[in-house]
């Protein structure tokens, strides 16, 4: 694919086996943000499996979805604009006739994805939101399961199996017995897993993530947020093994699945227990991340691909909500000698995360005073960021919030315990100290902490200011520094001239 430089929308329409989605981005970067998001439900594969053609009432709602979508191309005003086909079409005997009308509506060619292809982007996508993935990714649509192992920030050999929801169901007619038989013998046939046995499964595709949001919903998990979502491979095969037994009413009833789901669902979570069955696997991990994202990171720059998709992703955010988002720089090197070795430590990862917690810092800025600390962590647990698993987002969260309200304590989000380490509970609340200090002292303006330093010592801490800002060093100053000083065990003063 040809690679595109970032500025102005980038939409992406994905015609899948039971799904057509339009996504629109609000430009082609490497933290993009979604500005439009809609999906029909084409069931395009429905019949595939049985009569080797798409499903003529398929063929006509995915037609009419793609008027529409290019419809909102123009009201949106999208200048860059991909439509790709997937599994149903590159399957059926028909799907060139269908191609050839999709393309007279579009006034393009539609690009048909091979079955390598598919799966290469399905796990560049997921790699695009974890780039620390190491496993197996395994997307599922309707009409097939793309395989990729993941590893080193790039994907290897993988494969695209017959085994969607929808084939299963028009396959076996169905009878899950049937369902049951077919995926033991295609994956038995993958004698390649067995050298992936013991890693993480990273699981993409809407049936999966409502296996995720059921998992979520019996432990009354406090973050709402599917992306790297860790379900233990036990309690995954588990709910599967439920899934499979209940019937449509009985799925229909439950709160956390959706009405477009039931259908697939069972067959579906039937995959996922033989996949895990078949790996071995400890872990699944959902990723939101999937063929879409594969596809906008491969038109990506390579100087645009190499970027920290947390980073970009918290600089994009501060951009939007913080009055100057250059401040993340100047408070990520100020409050360095917080974290040397003879103090706090820190890890190359836990650096990252401070980093992204200091560029987060003033996004609460313009809520009223009595909120802000609340504000503050529900935007960074809520927004959109990638590249940060569900610890790293509690901890930036975390560490927004002490930065308003100091030394207190969050009850917003209910039981936290054991999702983040007391040494993690240490650190967030160090970081949200010396950020309340850094704009009490700055009067949150650019250009002043660089003159400034800590001098630390084994039992105390010295905000030393240079001559000119030594009518700065108030009350608040002082009490705040006393503050932050406590949170390192040390003593604090402050020290005027060289």
């Amino acid at each position: 694919m040809s690679h595109a430089k970032s500025g102005g929308r980038f939409g992406i329409v994905d015609i899948g086996s039971n799904s057509v989605r339009l996504v629109v981005y609000a430009s082609a970067e490497r933290s993009a943000v979604l500005v439009f998001n809609e999906k029909v439900m084409a069931g395009l594969g429905r019949s595939l499996a049985s009569t080797g053609r798409l499903n003529p009432t398929g063929v006509e709602r995915a037609l009419d979805a793609l008027r529409r979508f290019m419809a909102l191309r123009e009201q949106i005003g999208v200048p860059r604009f991909i439509v790709v086909a997937t599994a149903a079409v590159r399957d059926a005997e028909d799907g060139p006739d269908f191609l050839a009308r999709a393309g007279e509506i579009c006034g393009f060619a539609i690009e048909l994805l091979s079955g390598v292809d598919e799966a290469r982007l399905s796990a560049q996508g997921v790699l695009s939101g974890i780039p620390d993935a190491d496993g197996l990714v395994g997307d599922l649509g309707g009409g097939s399961l793309e395989l990729v192992p993941v590893s080193g920030g790039k994907p290897g050999p993988g494969a695209s199996l017959p085994l969607g929801p929808l084939r299963l169901i028009d396959l076996a007619r169905g009878n899950l017995a049937e369902a049951e038989a077919f995926v033991d013998r295609v994956l038995g046939e993958q004698t390649w897993l067995k050298d992936f046995q013991g890693k993480r499964f990273y699981a993409v595709g809407g049936t999966w993530r409502n296996l995720a949001r059921i998992h979520m919903a019996q432990r009354n998990y406090p973050i709402k947020v599917l992306h790297q979502y860790v379900i233990p491979a036990r309690d995954a095969a588990s709910i599967s093994k439920v899934i499979e037994r209940l019937g449509p009413k009985s799925l229909a009833r439950m709160p956390d699945v959706s009405e477009r789901r039931v259908e697939a669902l069972p067959f579906g979570a039937l995959v996922l227990d033989k996949v895990i069955s078949a790996l071995k696997a400890k872990e699944v991990v959902i990723s939101a991340y999937g063929l879409r994202e594969g596809i906008l990171f491969d038109r990506l720059d390579k100087t645009e691909q190499a970027k920290d998709p947390l980073i970009a992703g918290c600089r994009d955010l501060a951009g939007r909500l913080a009055r100057f988002p250059q401040h993340g720089s100047e408070f990520y090197k100020w409050m360095a000698p917080l974290f040397g070795d003879a103090v706090l430590g820190e890890t190359a990862g836990e650096a990252r995360l401070r980093h992204a917690a200091c560029i987060l810092a003033d996004i609460g800025w313009y809520v009223h005073p009595d909120y802000r600390a609340h504000y503050t962590m529900t935007q960074i647990m809520l927004a959109p960021l990638s590249g940060v698993d569900h610890e790293g987002r509690l901890f930036l969260a975390r560490a927004g919030y002490h930065r308003h309200e100091g030394k207190g304590e969050p009850e917003l989000l209910g039981n936290l315990i054991g999702i983040i380490s007391e040494r993690e509970h240490e650190r967030a609340l160090v970081i949200g100290l010396a950020l309340r200090l850094a704009f009490t002292l700055s009067g949150a303006t650019l250009g002043m902490l660089p003159r400034t330093k800590f001098e630390i010592g084994k039992q105390s801490v010295t905000l030393v200011l240079p001559d000119r800002y030594g009518p700065l060093a108030g009350e608040i100053v002082t009490k705040r520094l006393a503050s932050l000083g406590r949170a390192i065990g040390r003593k604090s003063g402050i020290r005027v001239g060289a």
